[in-house]
């Protein structure tokens, strides 16, 4: 993004940020930038993508601004007045109500800057209002809490009343679904619920139902690892499952084959959970898994995926481009699909018509115009593909191309002025490349349409209680470091384990191998050279591999050895 900076001026906050030593220059320009596009505050982009400590920037913005600051951890919520403002403009401005005095109102912001905020709430309210300044990561914090405490239904789990959680199911309108009486067994519907909202709090991304011969359990995937946390009696195991499909809308008296369905939970009156469903007969009944659909993953912004800067420079390229192919690939949980919503995010604004044909569009975003594949009536993603491309599109967005019939597509609208995005199961760029050619693609078209190729896999982040080790020289070597970098000198961290994190990780890291297709790997694409030629010439033209990848993040101290050796195996 540098070269694209060169013209922005930094001033206000942006150049204080700078000239307190927070942020380099062209990193101030490039998060002004991303902030303006996300059309966020600069504060909550810089904190969200952890490109500055929050607490620093709220000093340093209450410097700027001759403000004082208020720490948060300090003040007491039942100060807070109940329902002073309206939750939709809390959520809209960040704002948080702090205490009242008379016909003054104190509202905690993050940036002294949004002088709207204070403006709209003012004639919301009919009160006067005051800016207090606070760090912008408290900030969010508290206002989920505030707004959780307003609402019966976001209270504490252990005291909440789940049968109140209201659930909707997806589009299906299917008189299959049998009367739920036979299901409406109360400790069932709360059970299925605190499940299912212990999974949102604990970070899951999938919960797992699974009946045994003789045993029932259910599993949470968090930060990519399989947990078991409950073993229900496998009595109740029919009972469940029902709860669970009448919750999808799912037919409950079909148990031979596999259904797909949909649940939004609501949690409160601005909050809202999707869930994917998928059921499959088993030997032993029906196992179900449900995939959480979080929104607020599209809405990270790319700084916050793990891309180095180079391979972020890469991203941000292609996207540029008015045409060609973005292919991202890698294994189920991998995190393709956030890594083209973030992409489409960035593309997303007025002057652009961007198309995407799903199965399922797991992501809702406003202004994109997403299709669901449905192959039962005959829309395919060739069928959306050809419908596209009669609706004047500037982006499209294929699910996955699976047939050559799709690929032909996709590849001839990348050729005809439209940027194309996809995704590909295989392990790594080059063998997407001889996929293709496998498929039946013809290798010319291959060369001049795929632009770029981004192979990812998913690590676990260290938490901030990791410890350093020591690891033999020859050991590094083995393992992949170079000399060079061993001589450069780094700490490697091993996990070690607290009370805010799991096993010493918290949270995930994307991890990249990012090729853009020069003129000499085209030349190989066109001789059909194999997957490992191809890997090679890739190398040489200075992309580094998966491995390498996820060997500069141990470097970095983002990751353990451990876990690189867990997704990056040779």
């Amino acid at each position: 993004m540098a070269s694209s900076n060169r013209n922005v001026t930094l001033t206000g906050l942006a150049r204080r940020f700078v000239d307190d030593g927070l942020l380099d220059e062209d990193t101030a320009k490039d998060a002004f930038i991303q902030a303006s596009q996300n059309r966020i505050p600069l504060i909550t982009y810089l904190t969200q993508n952890h490109l500055a400590d929050s607490s620093k920037l709220a000093f340093s913005a209450a410097m700027e601004f001759g403000v004082s600051v208020l720490d948060l951890d300090s003040f007491m919520p039942e100060m807070m007045p109940e329902k002073a403002v309206d939750e939709k403009l809390v959520r809209k401005h960040n704002a948080l109500p702090l205490y009242k005095r008379g016909n003054r109102l104190f509202i905690a912001v993050s940036d002294p800057t949004n002088i709207q905020a204070l403006d709209e709430i003012k004639f919301n309210t009919g009160l006067s209002t005051d800016a207090v300044l606070v760090d912008d990561a408290k900030l969010r914090i508290a206002i989920d809490k505030y707004l959780e405490s307003q609402d019966s239904t976001m209270g504490d789990l252990d005291d909440a009343d789940l049968e109140g959680v209201e659930t909707e199911g997806g589009d299906k309108d299917d008189d299959g679904a049998a009367s739920t009486a036979e299901v409406d067994d109360a400790p069932i519907v709360k059970y299925v619920n605190k499940m299912l909202l212990d999974a949102i709090r604990g970070g899951a991304s999938d919960v797992h139902f699974e009946p045994y011969e003789k045993t029932y359990r259910v599993r949470y995937r968090t930060d990519g690892i399989l947990k078991e946390m409950s073993r229900p009696s496998i009595k109740l195991a029919p009972k469940i499952s029902a709860r669970i499909k009448i919750m999808a809308q799912l037919d409950i008296s079909e148990r031979r084959v596999p259904q797909d369905g949909r649940i939004k939970m609501k949690l409160s009156k601005t909050k809202a959970i999707d869930f994917r469903v998928n059921t499959l007969p088993t030997l032993w009944g029906e196992k179900i898994v449900l995939r959480i659909l979080d929104p607020s993953q599209a809405q990270m912004g790319i700084d916050a995926l793990g891309y180095e800067e180079d391979q972020k420079q890469l991203y941000m390229d292609a996207l540029s481009q008015p045409q060609g192919m973005i292919l991202v690939t890698g294994p189920t949980g991998s995190g393709k699909t956030v890594s083209l919503y973030t992409g489409l995010n960035i593309l997303n604004t007025p002057g652009i018509n961007i198309s995407t044909a799903e199965d399922p569009a797991e992501i809702n975003l406003e202004g994109i115009n997403q299709v669901n594949v449905n192959t039962k009536v005959g829309l395919g993603f060739a069928e959306a593909l050809r419908a596209f491309l009669r609706q004047d599109p500037d982006v499209i967005m294929v699910g996955e191309i699976r047939d050559l019939e799709t690929a032909n597509i996709a590849i001839k609208a990348a050729q005809t002025g439209h940027l194309v995005l996809s995704t590909l199961h295989t392990n790594s760029a080059a063998e997407t490349l001889t996929r293709m050619m496998n498929m039946g693609v013809p290798a010319f078209n291959i060369a001049t349409s795929v632009s770029l190729i981004i192979a990812q896999r998913l690590g676990r982040r260290l938490c901030s209680c990791k410890q350093p080790m020591d690891v033999p020289k020859d050991v590094l070597l083995k393992e992949g470091f170079t000399q060079e970098q061993i001589d450069t000198g780094f700490t490697l961290f091993r996990p070690k384990g607290c009370d805010k994190c799991t096993s010493g990780y918290k949270g995930r890291v994307g991890i990249y191998e990012v090729v853009k297709i020069t003129e000499e790997l085209a030349s190989m694409i066109m001789e059909e050279a194999s997957s490992i030629k191809i890997a090679k010439q890739a190398q040489a033209d200075g992309f580094r591999n998966l491995r390498q990848s996820a060997l500069r993040k141990v470097m970095e101290g983002v990751t353990s050895l451990e876990e690189a050796n867990r997704v990056t195996k040779d």
